[in-house]
């Protein structure tokens, strides 16, 4: 007996060792299944996964809670599925002997999308408990596109314009704001030239995992030039335990091709990703050759559980021809322009406790234009100045049915080849700290620092200017909810530009949930209302080409005085919105109404050439005549000057729905009443007159006073309807514009230097219907083929007056794939 006790108290013992020495080694990962709205999960099935097998699992408790223990380490992730929501797997992380670490999951409705967002509040937040217009565009829906181009006109609010065909001048303008007015961010950095201005066609799908879309000012959270939006790009991380390799290979009409090579995976604590692609096409226009290449590199490193490093970089290279505005001249012009944009961004993520989190991030931004005019392509004709080069005789027709016909300036007379150099550098500092004060209320604070550096070079002119501005910002926000029925965020930021000086701009966005989601058929009602303030720094060509500068320079003290025209400086924006989101049928229907009213103040508008002269009133008429051909040949079109102010208010209408389990569609459409309240054109200068249509005013190069902004239709929509089956996926999308107010910008730009190819302002850009169908099909696991068709309908004028649209175009190619995708992040 007494051995049988001996034995039994060793063998006890002998477990408990064990026991604790497994334990004592062990990863634990716990956290909190909760729904959209924060609401606990409970029986939800949880699974800790490593090396694309599940380890082990459990269910979540009544609160939501979870806990996984396991004797291994490496990385991992965590897999979530309940009823009636879609399976979720968590980022990938590392975890060592003895870490704990937190992994808080959000489950999303089964039927319609909605995902964690960054862009409204600075941290990773449920789109559900979010009051601002975010929108959200997985890799699903671009990764057959070349650019982001078609992808962002799945967007409400926003109208994208591209100047010409593949490779043309792509700017985005959402909820009436000017092209330059939105943050453009890739992995957390700017990468907008100084001054906002950013080009769509320059920047590849290669590399791009998803995109946030907000609408709306956020310069609390990212400072100048988001006075109007906010674009996020994100890049893919390696996921697969062993190398991933993608290839897809296609080619298409107008002599194009494409290849494109990825490759992703973890080893140890490092997670890694590349990618590569080379576009090449011709376009429909003569002199319009176009090239895209693409480099992509994310590179991760968990120091520890709590430490994460991460460095991306992105290099995109690109080129095309420069036809111009070829249906002014009935024929192409002999240009090219080159650009190389490179970014790089480097982290360090640290989680301090499950409460309070930091983050160290340094971008780099290196971008540089080149433009090279080879000779003055045109006839040469001996005008007014003396001689200059046009187009042919060409009758120009407008939207609104007004037409004119002349010959068009070209190129002016000069020093050929013109080359010209524009330099846009950034080096930026930035530094976050979170915390959460309880679960339903927490804090975070801000500072960045920002080093930029930009020139214009014209070596043949003489002309060699530079800038440098040292700039920061500070900010403070508080996010939070009362009862998962009310979310709100509070926040302030300090802008100290060099340039203009410091400006304020609050934040303050309110969501409050009558009816929480759930199963019923009218069951979750969203109520939203928003406030904010944005700044926006000028350009640099906006900048070097100040109007104020320019007059004093010149002699022209009385005219500054008389119109009260001031330095350059900062535009300003200030906007309100409300809505309200409802789900339907147990949340397989979403819809969403929201009234927007902006207010865009201190604007930056352009006064012509031509007319500068006339505000030097000491000058004699041959000097002033004298002037106007210099500034011609110094290709100074326009001076700029902070004069105009507009208002744009509108309807946004949005809707999703998920039938089954393969079929989603989305629609949205956007009703914009813009109106210009101020403009130097109209308060000044007066309107300019077209001999042909004397009673109608027209603005040469800016909008006039109660006219619409240009390239702003009122009426703007998109369709997306996609099938994702088991070999094969659709994915048909539309883009509907109607017309828009713009301007021929030949004030003039005749051989008789007068107005008469101008044209009433009104309507003068055509609407157009967009329609687009993609799909792929898989052989098996490894191989596939898939096909692009655009402008199914061949509409040729997409982009605005005086350029051709690209007609019909296609692309078919192939997809091999070793190993498995990257699991999206």
């Amino acid at each position: 007996m007494v051995y049988l006790q001996r034995l039994a108290r060793r063998t006890l013992l002998f477990a408990s060792t064990a026991l604790f020495a497994v334990t004592s080694h062990a990863v634990t990962v716990h956290g909190t299944v909760t729904d959209a709205v924060g609401r606990p999960v409970s029986d939800a099935t949880v699974a800790l996964v490593e090396n694309g097998k599940v380890v082990l699992s459990r269910t979540s408790h009544a609160d939501g809670t979870y806990q996984l223990s396991t004797g291994s380490s490496g990385q991992f992730y965590v897999l979530v599925a309940g009823k009636s929501f879609r399976q979720v797997t968590t980022k990938g992380f590392y975890a060592g002997a003895l870490d704990s670490v937190e992994q808080n999951v959000v489950l999303e409705p089964e039927w319609v999308r909605q995902s964690i967002v960054v862009t409204a509040t600075g941290t990773p937040t449920p789109q559900a408990q979010v009051s601002a217009s975010v929108t959200t565009i997985p890799e699903n829906d671009f990764r057959n596109r070349v650019d982001m181009v078609d992808a962002l006109r799945q967007v409400a609010g926003f109208n994208v314009v591209q100047s010409g065909q593949r490779g043309g001048v792509s700017s985005v303008f959402i909820r009436g704001g000017s092209s330059d007015a939105n943050k453009v961010l890739l992995d957390g950095v700017p990468i907008e030239d100084i001054g906002g201005v950013f080009d769509l066609a320059g920047l590849s799908t290669t590399g791009i995992a998803n995109v946030e879309a907000y609408r709306g000012p956020n310069s609390v959270l990212y400072g100048s030039d988001a006075s109007a939006g906010v674009i996020a790009f994100t890049t893919p991380r390696g996921s697969t335990p062993f190398p991933s390799l993608l290839y897809e290979a296609d080619s298409g009409n107008f002599r194009t091709y494409r290849n494109q090579i990825q490759l992703g995976g973890t080893h140890s604590k490092l997670d890694y990703y590349g990618g590569f692609s080379d576009f090449q096409t011709h376009n429909s226009v003569p002199g319009d050759k176009a090239h895209l290449i693409s480099e992509t590199a994310n590179l991760g490193y968990a120091w520890s559980s709590r430490t994460q490093l991460r460095v991306t970089a992105h290099n995109n290279d690109n080129a095309s021809g420069l036809p111009g505005t070829y249906a002014f001249w009935g024929m192409s012009n002999d240009g090219k322009e080159s650009d190389q944009n490179t970014y790089l961004a480097a982290s360090i993520d640290h989680n301090f406790s499950d409460r309070w989190r930091g983050l160290v991030r340094y971008g780099l931004a290196r971008k540089r234009e080149e433009t090279v005019q080879w000779y003055p392509a045109g006839n040469f004709v001996d005008d007014l100045y003396g001689g200059d080069y046009y187009g042919n005789p060409t009758t120009i027709r407008g939207a609104n049915g007004y037409s004119v016909t002349g010959q068009a300036v070209m190129n002016y007379a000069g020093t050929y080849p013109s080359k010209g150099d524009l330099v846009s550098n950034r080096d930026n500092l930035y530094a976050q700290t979170g915390y959460d004060f309880t679960p339903h209320f927490g804090a975070v604070a801000g500072f960045r620092f920002e080093d930029e550096r930009g020139a214009v070079h014209e070596w043949q002119y003489g002309i060699d200017e530079t800038l440098e501005r040292a700039n920061y910002d500070y900010m403070l926000a508080f996010n939070g909810d009362f009862q998962q029925r009310v979310f709100f965020s509070l926040g302030g930021g300090i802008q100290k530009n060099q340039l203009y000086g410091t400006q304020g701009t609050p934040r303050i966005g309110v969501s409050y949930y009558p009816v929480r989601p759930g199963a019923g058929i009218f069951h979750g009602t969203k109520i939203n209302f928003n406030f904010a303030k944005g700044v926006q720094e000028p350009n640099i060509s906006d900048q070097f080409g100040s109007l104020y500068a320019f007059l004093l320079d010149h002699g022209g003290q009385s005219t500054v005085a008389q119109f009260g025209i001031r330095p350059i400086g900062a535009e300003e924006s200030r906007t309100y919105d409300g809505g309200v989101e409802q789900s339907l049928f147990s949340q397989r229907v979403k819809l969403r109404a929201t009234y927007f009213h902006n207010e865009f103040g201190n604007q930056i508008e352009y006064v012509p050439a031509s007319v500068v002269p006339t505000l030097l009133p000491q000058l004699s008429p041959e000097q002033q005549q004298s002037l106007q051909a210099f500034l011609s040949s110094q290709f100074a079109y326009a001076l700029t000057l902070n004069s105009m102010a507009y208002r744009a208010q509108g309807l946004e209408g949005e809707v999703e729905y998920g039938l089954g389990r393969n079929i989603f569609m989305r629609g949205g459409y956007t009703y914009l009443d813009a109106v210009v309240q101020r403009s130097f054109s109209s308060d000044a200068l007066g309107p300019s007159y077209n001999p042909q249509f004397p009673d109608i005013p027209i603005g040469a190069t800016s909008p006039l006073g109660g006219a619409r902004p240009f390239r702003r239709p009122a009426h703007t929509g998109f369709t997306t309807i996609s099938y994702t089956g088991n070999r094969y996926t659709l994915i048909a999308t539309g883009a509907y514009a109607s017309r828009s107010d713009d301007s021929t910008y030949l004030s003039g730009g005749t051989p008789a230097g007068d107005d008469s190819l101008l044209l009433p302002n009104r309507n003068l850009d055509h609407g157009y219907s967009k329609i687009d169908l993609g799909g792929s099909y898989n052989f098996n696991s490894w191989s596939g083929v898939y096909a692009q068709l655009n402008n199914l309908l061949s509409q040729q004028h997409i982009s605005p007056i005086g350029y051709t649209s690209l007609p019909f175009n296609m692309r078919v190619g192939v997809r091999y794939t070793l190993g498995h995708l990257p699991r999206p992040k």
